[in-house]
Parts: structure tokens; sequence; C-alpha cells
């Protein structure tokens, strides 16, 4: 071997040893950084326990409130107001006197065609005495019979018009705000005031076809409506229609709503819930509990961890199950597989949590969970 080539070999074993070293330096370097980094700390997490509920089977809908009786009162024949009898906004009795129209000449009119009548019956009693007699034929005393009767209908048919010259209520109910004014002149048909009988009230809703089986005629139902916030009002399916609409294929149904208090009024929404079967028990949890994805429903369950700390203390680790859910009730959700009662979940948090994770719970602030949530706005 030549000097030329030992001096090379050893050239090359000099910077092997000096890479090696770098390297060695490199290495305890950044295992003396990853020693001293800062260790991830516990997440802070929301969780509550899953429970067993009650649940009561609905069918829910958006109704419209009608009133089981409504109409315009109107009157049939033209007229000058005379006199009004009643206030907007008050309850009436049936049959009671809503308004007057001018009757004077109808009245008088009656009384020529009564007068005429009784004339009529006179002369029929005198030329029945004279057919007795033989004095008068008898299609005398027949043309006399016609004449009374005619007489009488003609005053039969003007004490019909004077009839109507007072307005009636068809029937008990509040009235609404009129507009009519004493010697206000009315033509047939113009409105005079609305009568609507609202205790109890009409709730008119639709539902799928396919919800027609868990329908019956009697079927509780609670109404809720945003004019009242957190109060229901208790009612019952009083008429299904007989026919499905071949265009949606939804079914109308008719129930009928106690309203002792007047609350609820013709024409308003209401968002109405229908019991359907009995009662059923689900394992419950807030909504915000299940994070959906495409490959499945999941949640994330705390155990304790398999460390201890400096106190002997084994703190709680995150672990992500997945689960089934099924109905949803207000803020809740039933789970029907993967979780057992009584089970720690986490309800919010989540997106910075993986298997095994350190969490640490405060319920300070928790999500909603509500079976029958209102609105929070004031």
């Amino acid at each position: 071997m030549t000097r030329t080539t030992k001096r090379m070999l050893i050239m090359l074993g000099c910077v092997f040893v000096l890479i090696a070293v770098l390297a060695l330096g490199k290495f305890l370097q950044i295992r003396q950084l990853i020693a001293n980094s800062p260790k991830p700390g516990a997440q802070v997490v929301s969780a509550v326990k899953a429970e067993l509920a009650e649940w009561q089977p609905q069918f829910n809908a958006v109704g419209t409130l009608s009133a089981v009786r409504g109409v315009d009162v109107t009157t049939e024949i033209a007229g000058l107001v005379r006199s009004l009898h009643f206030r907007s906004g008050q309850d009436v009795k049936a049959g009671e006197v809503l308004l007057e129209l001018n009757a004077e000449s109808d009245r008088a009119q009656l009384q020529s065609l009564q007068a005429a009548a009784d004339l009529a019956a006179t002369v029929l009693a005198r030329d029945r005495q004279q057919y007795e007699a033989q004095a008068v034929s008898r299609a005398q005393v027949d043309a006399d019979e016609a004449d009374v009767r005619v007489k009488r209908a003609n005053v039969a048919q003007q004490a019909a018009l004077v009839s109507k010259k007072t307005i009636r209520a068809p029937f008990a109910g509040r009235l609404g705000i009129t507009t009519v004014n004493p010697g206000q002149y009315l033509n047939p048909g113009d409105k005079i005031v609305t009568l609507q009988t609202i205790d109890p009230i009409y709730v008119d809703f639709n539902l799928p076809q396919k919800q027609l089986a868990g329908l019956s005629l009697g079927q509780s139902l609670t109404l809720s409506s945003d004019a009242f916030p957190g109060q229901t009002f208790p009612g019952k399916i009083t008429a299904i229609n007989p026919k499905v609409d071949a265009t949606t294929r939804n079914i109308q149904i008719e129930a009928t709503v106690a309203n002792g208090k007047r609350q609820l009024l013709p024409g308003m929404f209401a968002n109405v819930n229908v019991d359907a079967g009995d009662k059923l028990r689900y394992l419950t949890l807030p909504q915000t509990a299940v994070t959906y994805n495409p490959y499945g429903s999941s949640v994330f369950v705390l155990k304790p961890g398999d460390k201890k700390d400096e106190k002997g203390n084994a703190p709680l680790q995150a672990e992500q199950l997945f689960v089934t859910t099924g109905p949803t009730r207000g803020d809740q959700v039933a789970v029907l597989s993967g979780l057992t009662e009584g089970q720690q979940v986490v309800t919010s948090g989540q997106l910075k949590l993986k298997n095994g994770a350190p969490v640490t719970v405060d319920n300070r602030v928790l999500p909603a969970n509500s079976p029958n949530p209102v609105p929070q706005e004031k």
C-alpha cells in the first residue's frame, strides 16, 4: 500500500469520526429539547351521566287555529242603520240584537197588509153565513178563502222583511271590531262585524300518510304557541279527513282544544304534538354530546387513566365510542346502542380530544338539555 493511499484512508476515517461526533451531539441536543419541552395538560370539558328517561312518542306538526263557529255578520237587504246594540269585542248570546235598520215604512206597509187580510177574513165569514142561507154560491166562498190565504201570505212576507231589518247574533261568541255607525247606509252583503266562537277552538294540521295507523279519534295532543312561551294547551283529535291529499300524501286532521281564557285566536299558527302509543325508556344525552360523521356517530366517555399522579390519583382520560342514535326531543337525543347507563359522557370540548387524552371536568356551564326548550330571547 502506497503512502498516498494510507493518507486518503486516514482522512476518510477522520471525516467519518467527525460526522459521528456531530450526529451524536445533535441527537443529544434533540433529546434534551424533547425532555425539556412542556408536556400537554389535561383538556377542560363538561360532562354528564347517561341516564334513562321516559319518552312519549309523538307526531309533530304545525297547525292553524280556526273558530268552532265563525262568520262575518252581514245584512240580506239594504237599509239605513238606525241603531247599534253592541260594542267591539263584546261577548254576545245567540239571538241577541246587534243592529237595527230603519224599518218604519216597512212596518206601515205591514199594517196595511194586515188590515187587508183582516177584511178578507171578515168577508169570508159573512159569505159563509150567506152560503148556508143559499144567498151566494160555493164558488164565491172558495174565492174568498183563496183571497184570505193570499193576503195572509203577503202579511207573512212583509213581516219577514221587517224582521230582516233587525240583525241578530246567529250564535254565541265574541264580536270583532266594527266600522259601522248609525246613519250609515248598508247594501246587501256588507260586513257589519265578525263573530267568532273561540271556546273551544279548532286546530287543523297535516301529517304524512305513514303515520295514519297511529291516529285515532279522541287521541290526546298538546298545543303550544310562540305567543305564550312555556305554556301548553291540551286537546283531542275530533276529525280525520277520509281523503289523503294526492299532491303531498298528507292527511288533514282537526282537533278541539279548550280555550277557557280565550288566549288562542283564529288564524294563529301553533306547534302540535300528538301522543302516539305507550311511553318508552331511552338512554338520553344532550345533542351536543354526539359527534356526527360520515362513518358514524360517536361520543367521548370518561374513565380513570392508567397512570397515577404524584398524589396517587388516576386522572380521567377520554375514550371514543361509536353509538347508534334514535329519535330526538328538544335538546335531547336517544342513544339506542353503544353506551350504558351511568357512563360519564363529554358534552362540550370534544374537538380537542383524542383517545387517551387526559381531561378535567368543569360543569359550571352546561349545554342545553331540555326536552321542551323555549326561546331564550325576551
